[in-house]
């Protein structure tokens, strides 16, 4: 393309702050370096995760910063020793990369790559430790490597995933985070079997997605649990049997939960990123066998208090990283099973605004109507 090796002016969201809504600026996109990639991004969505960088619940990260890690776009141009991807291909930028070579990457039993940022602090530049965005004059940091808040931006090429040439791009965005999330959280971690029964605490995008993935299952009982009944109707058109509020009952929604199924239910999710759920989604799972699965992050620094007790009987808590997928590995097949309405994800859009509007954008999730 006629701007490979040359700087590019686009248009950026930057956090300047905590607590300040990203502001739509001029940036200056340095060409890609040995192994990266420059991507012009086409359609990006907003997760829970990018509030928690505006609001500052990342110890580590540094301000100003561009974040978005939820994107999907066209490969620009390439920087030497990058084979796997040409100017042209549309791909997904990985939050979580995969590089292939190191242990976790080889082994089948794990997906968190030891050089994501979840396994050392939190990198804020790229992996040689400089920036590839400038705004007036100053260095913009980045975000997990991706930053999709960027009509340009530049990764690593382990964080990077080639799709389908015909993937709609505003649709399969999601697939970056939020639905893989979720879905892998129900098929690859939880492994729900046909017949069994779930709660799923949190009833967002993600919490959405575990419910397609319990129902893809075949759980034959999916109980959505959420003080915002707004979000029940969507629950239900995506397979959900039941759905309750905990400010509907006096009792603690684990013992509801327990009257309604006897000894609690085969598998929990919990998809909110708050200790006492956590604890609630454990205490609703089945005495001998249930599996309780966390989905989200709770702030750093969150302790979880529970009673060993508990697991005696047999009970599992576990964890799910971006559902359990090798992103790379994956996010091709996810792609071309949407593109076969295996699934329906479009379902989890509820706006589509203009990227000057990412600030609205904030405001319908923090409002519940995301």
């Amino acid at each position: 393309m006629a701007t490979a090796g040359k700087v590019i002016k686009c248009k950026a969201a930057i956090i300047w702050e905590v607590g300040k809504m990203p502001s739509i600026e001029e940036v200056e996109v340095a060409p890609p370096k040995n192994h990266e990639i420059r991507i012009k991004i086409v359609a990006t969505s907003i997760c829970r995760t990018d509030d928690n960088v505006l609001k500052g619940i990342f110890p580590d990260l540094e301000y100003p910063v561009i974040a978005g890690h939820e994107g999907a776009g066209i490969v620009e141009s390439v920087g030497p020793g990058v084979t796997y991807v040409k100017p042209g291909d549309k791909v997904i930028p990985l939050c979580v990369p995969q590089c292939g070579e190191c242990a976790c990457c080889l082994s089948p039993k794990a997906n968190c790559c030891l050089k994501s940022h979840i396994c050392k602090p939190l990198q804020n530049l790229m992996p040689d430790k400089t920036s590839r965005f400038t705004c007036r004059g100053k260095q913009i940091h980045h975000f997990l490597w991706i930053s999709t808040f960027s009509e340009y931006t530049v990764v690593p090429d382990v964080s990077i995933a080639k799709i389908s040439n015909d993937a709609p791009l505003d649709k399969v965005c999601l697939f970056g985070c939020g639905f893989s999330t979720g879905y892998g959280a129900a098929i690859n971690n939880a492994k729900v079997e046909p017949g069994s029964s779930c709660a799923i605490f949190g009833l967002g995008g993600v919490g959405l997605s575990v419910i397609m993935g319990c129902k893809a299952a075949g759980a034959s009982r999916i109980i959505g649990v959420d003080i915002n009944k707004d979000k029940f109707t969507k629950a239900r058109e995506l397979g959900a049997t039941e759905c309750i509020s905990p400010e509907d009952f006096e009792k603690p929604i684990n013992e509801v939960l327990m009257e309604m199924t006897g000894l609690g239910v085969d598998y929990a999710f919990e998809v909110i990123g708050r200790v006492d759920i956590e604890a609630a989604a454990l205490a609703s799972c089945h005495l001998g066998h249930g599996v309780c699965v966390l989905v989200g992050a709770p702030p750093a620094g969150s302790q979880l208090c529970i009673s060993p007790l508990q697991l005696l009987t047999g009970k599992k808590l576990i964890g799910s990283l971006i559902g359990g997928w090798k992103l790379k590995d994956a996010l091709p097949k996810l792609v071309s099973d949407y593109m076969a309405n295996k699934f329906n994800t479009d379902a989890l859009i509820t706006h589509v605004l203009p990227f000057e509007k990412i600030g609205e954008g904030f405001e319908l999730l923090n409002s519940g109507k995301r």
